[in-house]
């Protein structure tokens, strides 16, 4: 007769075969084991007998706290596993899902992130209050088309950029196309805020626009990718959350342009330092394990995961990784088959949410609200207009609180029926001709 133990936090279990051998991957995978009766004991007392087919499982409690709950519970938390082989070695084997607190922590990493997604806001909102300053500035002010292009270069960019985002980073990786996406963002920035003439403004806000672009396709899946799995929806929406912040922050950077026309440079130069601190953070921030595993850096993967999780879940989460790689059978998805008859719908659906939204002229507040309030005959056009960016903060906010709790669906019928009454509301208010 040979004998097997192994050890778990606050309970020892000992394991004899009664017939033949029994490997211990048999034993862990549960292939041999047909249960039959619960045995435990206490004070060398039999309390409970689980007899598993040819393997017969008896278990000490070591501590007077722990009850039977407390073992097949959520209290229970594996740390090692050690195997007595039948030559005497004793062999210390990894659990295979990872239990207890992590000691690592991805809060840094995905704060570091989000400044692309701060950095997108920004540039989206800067123009809002600035625009009819630097039109003064540079003797554009009755040239509304000209304008107008300083306003959707951004947007044009942005298109360019969200194209080749994602292609970027299967190529050089998250971590470092964020690098690359800051260039764009830093130098887009510096024009905007020494240009003399209409065109190093155009080329500085095509150039940001770029960068927005790509870090618009990889925040969110940086994000996604590096965040453990209990926390990954709550992380998932701060995405737009700091999208929203960014424009607040730059219909905010917009209040002492009033007292100093001038201001509107300084506006555009400070969208420098989130760029530089986004290219140096990243050169600290550990590479999505995903994306490593992907390529075959093994060890990467193993130091990326230790970083952002801890020691002791590098083992689960490889596996699970490597696991999902070579699981998968069905071919890459090319952007044809969006169009085909089993994605047609789902596309439809989302792509008319996305459209109508922008349809109800979230936009025109976005870009002119500042000139909408002037025209209007508010004083504090700049005010009001860091105060419907306040709501847009707090409207995300609501947003993912509710998210998991009312669902999707009644979310989007709320907000959009809002929409509707604003539009209508809108039109009614404007005075008659």
């Amino acid at each position: 007769m040979q004998a097997s133990t192994f050890g778990v936090e606050g309970a020892t279990f000992g394991v004899q075969e009664r017939r033949g051998l029994v490997g211990f991957g048999e034993f862990r995978n549960g292939s041999v084991l047909r249960p039959r009766r619960v045995c435990m004991t206490k004070n060398n007392t039999d309390l409970c007998g689980l007899r598993l087919g040819s393997v017969t499982m008896e278990t000490e409690l070591t501590s007077a706290r722990i009850g039977f709950g407390g073992i097949f519970g959520p209290s229970v938390k594996p740390r090692s596993v050690r195997v007595m082989a039948s030559d005497g070695n004793i062999e210390d084997v990894v659990p295979a899902t990872p239990q207890g607190k992590s000691s690592g922590n991805v809060l840094p990493y995905v704060g570091v992130a989000c400044l692309g997604a701060i950095l997108f806001g920004y540039h989206l909102g800067v123009v809002n209050g600035a625009l009819e300053y630097l039109a003064k500035d540079l003797g554009i002010t009755e040239n509304t088309v000209i304008q107008g292009w300083i306003v959707s270069t951004l947007l044009a960019g942005a298109t360019v950029g969200s194209f080749t985002g994602g292609s970027l980073a299967d190529q050089f990786g998250r971590t470092r196309t964020f690098q690359l996406a800051s260039i764009p963002l830093a130098i887009g920035a510096f024009l905007g805020a020494t240009a003399q003439s209409v065109q190093p403004m155009i080329i500085g806000r095509l150039l940001a626009g770029i960068g927005i672009g790509v870090t618009s396709a990889i925040v969110p899946l940086y994000i996604s990718e590096i965040s453990p799995t209990e926390i990954r929806g709550a992380l998932g929406s701060v995405n737009q959350l700091f999208i929203c912040i960014g424009i607040l922050l730059a219909l905010v950077a917009g209040l002492p342009l009033a007292g100093n026309p001038i201001w509107w440079r300084s506006m555009f130069g400070i969208a420098i330092v989130p760029s530089v601190l986004l290219a140096l953070g990243m050169a600290i921030s550990p590479e999505s394990p995903r994306w490593l595993v992907q390529q075959g850096k093994i060890s990467e993967a193993e130091k990326a995961i230790k970083t952002l999780y801890g020691q002791e879940r590098v083992a689960a989460v490889m596996n699970d990784l490597t696991t999902a790689s070579q699981g998968s059978s069905e071919p890459e998805a090319g952007w044809l088959d969006l169009f085909s008859s089993r994605y047609w719908k789902v596309v439809s659906v989302g792509a008319a949410l996305f459209l109508f939204q922008q349809l109800a002229g979230i936009n025109a507040v976005v870009y002119y609200s500042t000139s909408v309030f002037r025209s209007a005959g508010i004083a504090s056009d700049v005010a009001a207009s860091a105060l419907v960016g306040a709501s847009n903060v707090f409207g995300t906010c609501i947003a993912s609180s509710l998210m998991d709790k009312q669902g999707r669906k009644s979310l989007l019928i709320t907000s959009f029926s809002g929409m509707v009454i604003d539009v209508f509301g809108t039109h009614l208010a404007r005075p008659k001709a």
